[in-house]
C-alpha cells in the first residue's frame, strides 16, 4: 500500500507558477513509477508527467514540455510538479499517482489505468 497526499494547488493568473507536492507514505521502499495527472470538468484524466523513482528518468506530455517539470526527493519520499507559464487551459484537478515498479518502463505508463494508488487531488485554477 502507498498513501499519497498532494498539496500546493491554488488560484493564479495566467503566466504565474505553482509547485505541486506529493507526499508518499507506506511501502515507499519499493521502486515506484510516480505520476502527475490532471482532470478538467467533462474531460478524461490525462497524464502530464511521470518519474521513475529508481532510475530517475522522466516523461512529460508534449503539451506541457518546457512548462512542467517533475522531480523527486527520495530522502523525503516527495515528488514535485513545477508548473510555469500557467495557462487557463491548465485549470484542472491535479492528482498524484503511484505504481510499484515490477519491470518494463515507467515512462510508458501514461494512462490512469496504469496506476493503482492515487491521492485526493489538488485544484489548480488559472484565470486570464
Amino acid at each position: 500500500q502507498v498513501q499519497l497526499v498532494e498539496s500546493g494547488g491554488g488560484s493564479v493568473q495566467a503566466g504565474g507558477s505553482l509547485r505541486l507536492s506529493c507526499a508518499a507514505s507506506g511501502h515507499t521502499y519499493f521502486r515506484r513509477c510516480m505520476g502527475w495527472f490532471r482532470q478538467a470538468p467533462g474531460r478524461e484524466r490525462e497524464g502530464v508527467a511521470i518519474i521513475d523513482t529508481g532510475a530517475g528518468g522522466t516523461y512529460h506530455r508534449d503539451s506541457v514540455k518546457g512548462r512542467f517539470t517533475i522531480s523527486q526527493d527520495n530522502a523525503k519520499n516527495m515528488v514535485y510538479l513545477q508548473i510555469d507559464s500557467l495557462k487557463p487551459d491548465d485549470t484542472a484537478m491535479y492528482y498524484c499517482a503511484a505504481e510499484i515498479f515490477v519491470g518494463g518502463s515507467c515512462l510508458t505508463r501514461v494512462r490512469a489505468a496504469d496506476f493503482t494508488y492515487w491521492g485526493q487531488g489538488t485544484q489548480v485554477t488559472v484565470s486570464s
